[in-house]
C-alpha cells in the first residue's frame, strides 16, 4: 500500500537523513508566498536563478535539440514573465528521495490564481538534485514571481516495496543537477 507521508515524517527524514536541504520546520508568515513544512508536504522555494524564454520568429521549440539562443540567464530575486511565455528556475532546496518513495508537485494556489502554471515532473526514487521548475503565465499581461519564495508544494508517496530499478540505478540524465537543466534528449541523425 503506497501512503502520503505527513509532517513529522518529512521533518525526520530532512534532519536526519538530510533529505531537503536546506529545511524549514515551519511554515512562513503571510507576508511572502508560503514555503516549508506543512501537514502532508514540503512547499519548496524559488531560487533567484532564472532561464527566461526568448521567442524568435523563425524558430520552433524543440525539447529534442534546444537551441542555446533560446534562453536568457537572469539572476535576480523578482523575475517578470511575458505574457503567454514562460521560464525555467530551480528550487532553493536541494533533494535526495529515498528509494521507496517518490514525489509529486503541484503549483502554489497564489501563483495559480494569477495565471501561473508550475510544472514539475515527479521526483523518482533515489534522485536528488535541485529540480528544474518550468513556470508559465497564460495570462494576457506580465507577471512577476519571487525567488526565495514558495513555487510548488512537494507531496511524498512511499510504497510498501522498494522499486526494482531507481534513478540512481539508471544513471538517469538528471541525476544531482546543480543547476536550471534544460532537456538533454538529442535527435538521432538520419
Amino acid at each position: 500500500m503506497t501512503s502520503i507521508k505527513s509532517d513529522s515524517w518529512i521533518k525526520r527524514m530532512a534532519l536526519h537523513h538530510k533529505m531537503i536541504t536546506p529545511f524549514v520546520e515551519n511554515q512562513t508568515d503571510k507576508t511572502v508566498i508560503s514555503y516549508g513544512v506543512s501537514s502532508y508536504g514540503y512547499d519548496m522555494r524559488l531560487a533567484d536563478e532564472f532561464k527566461v524564454f526568448c521567442k524568435n520568429k523563425n524558430s520552433v521549440s524543440d525539447p529534442k535539440i534546444v537551441n542555446p539562443n533560446s534562453f536568457k540567464e537572469y539572476k535576480g530575486s523578482v523575475c517578470v514573465i511575458p505574457p503567454n511565455s514562460f521560464i525555467l528556475g530551480r528550487s532553493y532546496e536541494y533533494f535526495r528521495i529515498p528509494r521507496k518513495v517518490l514525489s509529486v508537485c503541484f503549483g502554489k494556489s497564489t501563483y495559480a490564481r494569477n495565471g501561473v502554471l508550475v510544472n514539475v515532473t515527479p521526483l523518482e526514487p533515489e534522485w536528488e538534485g535541485y529540480v528544474t521548475i518550468s513556470i508559465s503565465n497564460t495570462s494576457p499581461v506580465p507577471v512577476k514571481v519571487y525567488a526565495f519564495e514558495g513555487i510548488a508544494q512537494v507531496l511524498f508517496l512511499e510504497s510498501d516495496s522498494s522499486c526494482a530499478v531507481s534513478y540512481a540505478d539508471k544513471k538517469g540524465r538528471y541525476q544531482a543537477q546543480k543547476k536550471i537543466t534544460v532537456s538533454k534528449t538529442e535527435k538521432k541523425r538520419l
